[in-house]
């Protein structure tokens, strides 16, 4: 039976996927309410939501997932039957530097929100509320592949190699221990690395991005040879709304976008696109005049190897085949699209990156 929310709280929905999934939910729910509890913290950005701002069914929330009375009062005055998860910190080169925020936001933050849930929704002596708690995970929790390797599929053993993806694959067991001690309708999504519009500019992507229009030196780890499946965060945020209406409760579903690439070749690739749109765009040229292009050098001559960082894992894939099979699920937006739409929208957006 298909899953209807009526009253949605996106957890972290001023953040990267979280923003885009808000944006996908207002067209993909027209009547319900859409709720959005977020830290605001570096990587979240209330103006990525400003286009809701005058949306009567729209709510913003500053508040922190680890506070427990406000989670319950939410819960509560909003008459809250869905939750999409997925405020957590996610950002591996911090969680080496500090794992502390990591274990605090992502297992306790996690945790928080279970037992809110569990007292919302499955009340003692009556029967249980109609409800879905759909949390979003990712594939690090798998840990490294080989080369040759099988891509990591729902039943892959978790091997989790820094105290980020630790802290995911802790948030994961807890949500799949609710599900079976409490009876907590749940679902699960593991994806591979997003890319697209407000993503901050500390992932690869967009750091890349930013970096060769300021002219400077675009760092890549090791010998540039880690590959990585890249998916398009508005296909993910289709992933997911199809798992929250279709999916049966309980289950665990991977969402990739079928494309592994080795670092190096995936800068190479954006620097190609930043040298044929300044070819293209004279007014490129005046804006961001210390980028190679606006002088017709090519920017992939800022690349620049720096040491590996501790723990990195060589290879990430994700077979799909599953949400392929039973959801009928589809990664549309091929990658050399994708990362010339995110380009653009970096390019339409210095305002947004520069703050």
């Amino acid at each position: 039976m298909t899953w209807q929310p009526t009253s949605l709280l996106i957890t972290g929905g001023a953040g990267f996927i979280g923003s885009n999934f808000v944006h996908f939910a207002r067209t993909a729910y027209p009547g319900a309410r859409l709720i959005v509890l977020d830290a605001l913290t570096y990587a979240g950005n209330r103006s990525n939501l400003s286009a809701l701002e005058q949306d009567s069914r729209f709510t913003f929330v500053h508040g922190d997932i680890c506070d427990r009375p406000l989670v319950d009062s939410l819960l509560a005055t909003h008459r809250v039957d869905t939750i999409v998860h997925f405020a957590a910190e996610s950002h591996v080169d911090r969680s080496i530097e500090g794992p502390d925020a990591f274990i605090e936001a992502n297992i306790v933050g996690t945790h928080v929100l279970l037992g809110a849930c569990r007292k919302a929704w499955l009340p003692e002596n009556a029967p249980p509320l109609p409800h879905r708690f759909h949390h979003v995970s990712t594939d690090e929790v798998y840990g490294s592949l080989e080369p040759d390797d099988h891509p990591f599929t729902e039943t892959t053993a978790y091997s989790p190699n820094s105290p980020y993806a630790a802290s995911k694959a802790s948030a994961d067991h807890l949500v799949r221990a609710y599900a079976r001690t409490f009876g907590l309708s749940i679902t699960l999504t593991n994806c591979s690395n997003n890319y697209g519009p407000y993503q901050f500019p500390e992932k690869l992507i967009p750091l890349i991005i930013v970096r060769l229009l300021a002219g400077e030196p675009l760092p890549v780890y090791g010998d540039g040879r880690n590959v990585r499946d890249w998916l398009y965060v508005g296909d993910h945020c289709a992933g997911i709304d199809l798992v929250l209406r279709e999916a049966s409760p309980g289950t665990t579903y991977n969402i990739g976008g079928g494309t592994e690439l080795e670092n190096i070749e995936l800068v190479r690739r954006l620097c190609a696109i930043a040298d044929e749109e300044f070819a293209l765009d004279a007014a490129l040229r005046s804006r961001f005049p210390r980028c190679p292009a606006a002088s017709a050098k090519p920017c992939i001559s800022l690349l620049t190897y720096v040491k590996d960082r501790a723990g990195h894992d060589r290879r990430y894939a994700i077979d799909s085949s599953k949400i392929e099979r039973e959801l009928g699920y589809a990664a549309r937006t091929e990658l050399s699209s994708g990362l010339r739409q995110t380009f653009r929208w970096y390019l339409a957006n210095e305002a947004w990156w520069r703050r």
